[in-house]
């Protein structure tokens, strides 16, 4: 390790700009020490320590396969596109790697050929983007959605142009010979190294729901980056969701399959239609939007009952009429499994005694999902972990509380792990200031966002725009915008204003990038995952403390459960994962050596109550401040384009 690391080694030949860091060489020679004896690793690197090439390299020496798991698709396209083959080349390692992503990232050929002959879209864009597809399909070679930019991923033409675990006809398929999804298995069975993502390992690898299973027999080594995602991800695959946007997929299925095969049956059309409103009524029977809901909440109410239990009358009634025509078409044999298993989970949901499960119900604005989150995962994810011998590495910028990791192993079973923690090799002392404001009212108190906007106006307008305003809330995002909108107007300010939503989440980011001067103001899809570096953002503003609302249903009954337990809910749950989502906002401020700028946290509690020296003592070591006249003095002496208040 200290050879490939070294300033005359493979990296400093073949990386530009690469720099040396003792935190990189150890980490690096940790995780090599762990793949090698078989161990699991749990390991935080701070910003700037270069984690990505400290298992990077460890992972192509050793040998062995490899699955490294990322938590988004972007971070995936980089691994894959830009840093593994990098290291490759720089080791010259004849090492074969492929990026496998989820079924709804490729183009699928037969449901796309059966949304070109049906023909029924609900705009003229979206025939458009079908058409572009199939052109699409003819000339790709991976068939991977991402390498489309002509049609926007939230179009709904990719609905009807892929597949999803349910409608795969697998091999019954008549177009199976072109199948994109097993063209991606198929390298990645015979790859050295593997990149999928947090959403697919536990979908496909580890519940081998699409006989996934085959990979993690065969590998020596998983890695898992931005590790700290995974107990959130792990529950959701460990329970299960009905959403009415799935029972509306059948439908529509149903629909096309039926046109293709059983035209002479119109009381399948009719099904497909009364499932259809049933799914969409039992939406429309909860009044909420953008909320997550305890069962208990739903159930005593006579709306949300009665539109439940005519939802599983045409789900049944719908059953019947599939198979009667099952036998016409492999598509519709498909359907009738579907819905069949559809019926199933509802009734389980519906019926559901299970003390270990918490059942709620999460609302959207046109949509809503039925779940089952199981209270505990550790002892689930405990028995992934065993059986054949491998390494488990786990690493991410945010996963201790100050150097501590018991929360996250407890939380995942994690016990007996080795454990690294690398700070961040960045000078905070010199290059970043810590502002918490005096006199803020307390964070539930009826004019905070008011409060917090006027503490922030002044240290945005001295940052010269320039700022991240990240929210807690939707509610608090939309209403801090509209105020800051009235202020800038008021003031004659010409800072540019951008809002989460206005655009995609890339889209926005270039934007800010290339403005230089903007202000983004934003809720917690912005806290982590974003790189934005030099001067384009140097003040990062929080408007409160992280924690998840404790009427949440998944908390408050975890919550009950340590209770019963004899521990501290508060301090052995809820603070380690607040400081832990604390540490990801307030990353995103100094992401390089030369980058500068202020981290406000306007929440009092920080310097008020006792456990808020446990968060501000896990953030990066910067200077603090409570003077706004130290945030214009960091400004003016260190930033080019800082203004001053009107007068």
């Amino acid at each position: 390790m200290s050879a490939v690391f070294s300033a005359d080694g493979p990296l400093a030949s073949a990386i530009p700009g690469y720099r040396i860091r003792p935190q990189q060489l150890e980490m690096a020679g940790r995780i090599a020490d762990a793949i090698e004896a078989n161990k699991v690793l749990v390991t935080e690197a701070g910003t700037g320590t270069g984690k990505t090439f400290a298992y990077l390299v460890p992972a192509l020496l050793s040998g062995g396969k490899v699955i490294i798991s990322t938590g988004t698709k972007t971070l995936q396209d980089q691994l894959f596109q830009r840093d593994l083959p990098a290291v490759r080349e720089a080791l010259k390692r004849p090492v074969t790697i492929a990026l496998l992503k989820g079924r709804a990232n490729y183009v699928c050929p037969y449901h796309l050929e059966r949304a070109v002959a049906d023909g029924r879209f609900q705009s003229r864009e979206e025939a458009g983007h079908i058409r572009t597809i199939a052109r699409f399909a003819k000339t790709t070679k991976t068939g991977d959605k991402g390498q489309l930019a002509a049609v926007p991923e939230d179009s709904p033409a990719w609905a009807a142009a892929t597949s999803t675990r349910e409608n795969c006809l697998g091999q019954e398929c008549p177009q199976h010979k072109d199948c994109f999804v097993l063209a991606a298995r198929r390298e990645a069975l015979s790859a050295d190294i593997v990149v999928v993502n947090h959403h697919l390992f536990f979908a496909d690898v580890i519940l081998r729901d699409d006989g996934l299973g085959e990979l993690l027999p065969a590998c020596n080594t998983v890695i898992f980056d931005e590790a700290h995602q995974l107990p959130e991800v792990a529950g959701l695959f460990f329970g299960d969701s009905l959403g009415t946007s799935q029972i509306l997929d059948l439908a529509r299925d149903t629909r096309i399959e039926a046109l293709a095969a059983a035209k002479d049956y119109a009381p399948l059309q009719d099904a497909t239609r009364a499932v259809e409103k049933a799914a969409r009524d039992l939406r429309l029977a909860v009044a909420a939007e953008n909320a997550r809901l305890a069962a208990t909440q739903l159930l005593t109410e006579r709306d949300f009952q009665e539109a439940l239990r005519l939802l599983g009358e045409e789900l049944a009634g719908l059953g019947r009429h599939l198979e009667s025509q099952a036998e016409r078409s492999e598509g519709l044999g498909n359907c009738c499994q579907r819905a069949q298993e559809i019926a199933v989970r509802l009734a389980r949901w519906r019926d559901l005694a299970d003390p270990t499960q918490v059942r709620w119900i999460e609302v959207f604005s046109q949509a809503l999902a039925l779940n089952l989150t199981p209270l505990d995962i550790a002892e689930i994810f405990r028995r992934q972990l065993e059986g054949h011998p491998r390494a488990w590495i786990f690493t991410s910028a945010t996963l201790a509380v100050g150097a501590d990791f018991s929360h996250y192993c407890n939380e995942l079973g994690l016990a007996g792990a080795d454990t690294g923690y690398w700070g961040s090799p960045f000078d905070y002392q010199a290059n970043a200031l810590l502002f918490v404001p005096v006199a803020m009212p307390d964070p539930n108190s009826p004019g905070y966002v008011e409060a917090v906007l006027a503490a922030a106006y002044p240290a945005i307008v001295a940052a010269g725009g320039r700022t991240f305003l990240l929210c807690t809330s939707l509610r608090a995002m939309r209403l801090i915008h509209g105020l800051l909108k009235e202020r800038f107007l008021q003031d004659g300010i010409a800072f540019p204003l951008l809002l989460q939503g206005e655009g995609a989440k890339a889209e926005l980011l270039a934007r800010f990038r290339s403005l230089g001067n903007a202000v983004l103001v934003a809720s917690q899809s912005f806290w982590e995952g974003v790189d934005v570096r030099g001067e384009a953002l140097s003040l990062v503003v929080i408007d409160k403390l992280p924690f998840a609302p404790p009427d949440d249903p998944v908390l408050s009954a975890r919550i009950e459960q340590l209770k019963k337990a004899g521990k501290n809910a508060f301090m052995d749950y809820q603070l380690p994962r607040t400081v832990i989502s604390m540490k990801q906002g307030a990353g995103r401020l100094i992401r390089d050596e030369s980058d500068r700028g202020v981290l406000m946290i306007c929440d009092p509690r920080l310097v008020n109550k006792p456990y808020g020296r446990r968060i501000w003592q896990s953030l990066p070591p910067m200077r603090r401040s409570r003077e706004i006249a130290d945030v214009r003095a960091f400004f003016a002496t260190t930033q080019p384009g800082a203004g001053t208040l009107p007068a």
